[in-house]
């Protein structure tokens, strides 16, 4: 026997002597609530009784309390296993995976499965082996499923490091890497098996090897129906989850195939009330649909809370609160093949949430391991900052910009100009795409703030290509001003946009100055800033409290100084390059037609 397999024999003949011995007691009793069963989808009276880190029993736990036995009054309340958020990213949040806990659990997560994609795509593996380190070091669980391949379109943007099948062997071998993260290489999936098949032979090479060794595969599906979506699936090795889907026609084909649908309800994109209407209107089973927040601000972490303001949400679409409460626990853990958590049940493990009001979804207390780690939304347990090494800093390799580099060529035409501009499709990673006349001053397309028209630009940052992609968008709502930030999704090079080429030119100056980060310019001057200089993604210099107070007052500034109207304008601009979702991104490499892999002039 492995030494693992030895000591859980050990443990778990120590919990039988508890319960059948007579003289040997519990260490915890939650008692008087009422259970939470996400396995029969019942409420009850109960007590949860806790030996180490293990439940011992869930009913009447009288005869096991003893002299040293701590006994937890929860009068009425109800008892639930502690929440999964299974699709997410730190790097969203531009928090260290120890900050983001710290808001995560007083709210009733425990478990965390991350997908490094972000900080992968600036630093390749060395990146995301920094962040699979520091997670070794919190109470919480975290798990990540690791990009199999970066950039996700190669050719058509620039990443900092590239990563292929032959860097899996590696990565998924740690315990902590729980599978292959999202299938991005193959969300558009004519263009792809049309213009790039090579990647399919390198994905489905990733997907094997995940497979042979019990690992876990992602899927990224957004718009995939029929023949596609079949495609994709079988990619993903023919059991794969989508975080993109958006509407309920989506939701029920995918549900019918055998996807773990992952309702996506984060800070900038929420679909859950679309997709939940294939439960509520059309009867569907639920047992496959899971809540996750894939990305989320600090300010609403700490202001709304996490997976339980997501099943709040969910419960006030009609969603039963136990149901609602398995599509953040047993649901999650079935999809993943997790054994210990989940479920409130026999040796399992003791991650449990106690929960005041189940409608609003109030969380008194939280245990992880069997010991109380918050209470009233506070932590209870001392976590460390971490402080991350300076081999995944200093990730900016572009020297300043001048104005006639961001320009748009006018191409030669007077007075006015038809131009390409990508559509902002708020709370959506989603975009539309339009033909739009702008003004010409000096030879170059200038914006037109007043029809909400901004240049929308991407300067290429790791040292790779040097190039600069140019466009327009439309619905940033920016009346003055610009915004330039080195989140940037995927590949993070440096986005930028606003109401005049001098201050966008000083933005992007501040973000190299910087290091990384955000910066809002006006009148030459800085409005506001954000130092990101892990990666160019996240800080290790101010905990989440300190950091939602920051973004809190930025979104403020962009408001009030900028006249931005745009809910959570960093997290839209930071998608507006995502070119695996539909319809038109930018790149460094210029304007892309995300559905045709294709690149579109950005004068019309």
């Amino acid at each position: 026997m492995r030494t693992t397999d030895i000591k859980d024999a050990i443990q778990r003949r120590r919990l039988i002597d508890v319960l059948l011995s007579g003289q040997q007691y519990a260490d915890l009793v939650l008692q008087g609530g009422y259970i939470i069963n996400v396995i029969t989808r019942e409420i009850y009276p109960g007590d949860v009784a806790v030996k180490g880190d293990r439940i011992l029993l869930v009913g009447d736990a009288g005869k096991l309390i003893g002299p040293s036995t701590t006994v937890e009054h929860i009068g009425g309340k109800f008892v639930s296993p502690g929440f999964i958020d299974s699709h997410m990213h730190f790097e969203s949040a531009m928090l260290t995976v120890t900050e983001f806990s710290k808001l995560s659990i007083p709210s009733g997560t425990t478990t965390l499965v991350a997908d490094p994609h972000e900080i992968g795509n600036v630093l390749g593996v060395p990146g995301m082996k920094a962040m699979i380190d520091e997670a070794r070091t919190l109470p919480n669980r975290v798990l990540f499923t690791v990009p199999c391949l970066t950039p996700d379109v190669p050719g058509l943007e620039t990443a900092g490091a590239d990563i292929t099948s032959q860097d899996m062997h590696e990565l998924l071998n740690d315990e902590h890497v729980q599978g292959i993260g999202e299938l991005q290489g193959f969300s558009n999936v004519h263009p792809v098996y049309r213009n790039a098949p090579y990647l399919i032979d390198d994905l489905l090479a990733s997907v094997s090897y995940a497979k042979t060794i019990g690992k876990t595969i992602e899927g990224n599906a957004p718009g995939l129906a029929g023949a596609e979506l079949a495609a994709h699936i079988i990619c993903g090795g023919g059991h794969v989850s989508c975080h993109e889907t958006t509407t309920k026609e989506e939701m029920m084909e995918k549900l019918r195939y055998g996807v773990s649908v992952f309702m996506r309800e984060g800070s900038s994109q929420r679909n859950m009330a679309e997709c939940i209407r294939a439960i509520t209107e059309e009867g569907m089973d639920s047992r496959r649909a899971i809540l996750v927040s894939d990305d989320m601000v600090p300010e609403d972490l700490l202001k709304h809370g996490h997976m339980n303001d997501i099943v709040r949400r969910t419960i006030a679409e009609g969603i039963d609160p136990v149901e609602a409460i398995q599509m953040v626990t047993i649901n999650p853990a079935t999809h993943f093949g997790f054994q210990d958590v989940g479920v409130l049940a026999p040796g399992k493990k003791a991650d449990i949430a106690v929960i005041s009001d189940l409608a609003q979804m109030t969380v008194d207390q939280v245990y992880i391991d069997g010991e109380k780690v918050a209470e009233h939304g506070e932590l209870t347990r001392d976590i460390p900052s971490y402080i991350y090494p300076d081999s995944v800093k200093k990730s900016v390799k572009r020297k300043p910009v001048k104005q006639q580099e961001l320009q748009l060529d006018a191409g030669g035409a007077q007075g006015s100009v038809r131009v390409r501009a990508i559509e902002v499709i708020p709370d959506q990673n989603l975009t539309g795409a339009g033909v739009y006349s702008v003004p010409v001053k000096d030879g170059a397309a200038q914006p037109a703030p007043e029809e909400d028209l901004l240049p929308l630009i991407v300067v290429e940052r790791h040292g790779r290509s040097g190039k600069i992609g140019k466009t327009f968008v439309r619905g940033m709502k920016l009346k003055s001003g610009a915004i330039a930030e080195s989140v940037a999704h995927d590949t993070h090079n440096i986005i930028v946009t606003g109401t005049n080429y001098a201050d966008m030119v000083t933005a992007v100056n501040r973000v190299i100055a910087m290091d990384g980060g955000i910066a809002m310019i006006d009148g030459g001057k800085v409005v506001g800033d954000l130092p990101l200089r892990i990666g160019g993604l996240m800080t290790d210099e101010l905990t989440g409290k300190e950091m939602s107070t920051r973004i809190a007052e930025l979104h403020r500034l962009a408001r009030e100084e900028l006249g931005c109207t745009l809910h959570v304008p960093f997290m839209h601009l930071s998608f507006l390059s995502l070119v695996t979702s539909p319809a038109w991104k930018i790149t460094d490499i210029g304007l892309i037609d995300a559905d045709n892999f294709t690149v579109l002039p950005p004068l019309a």
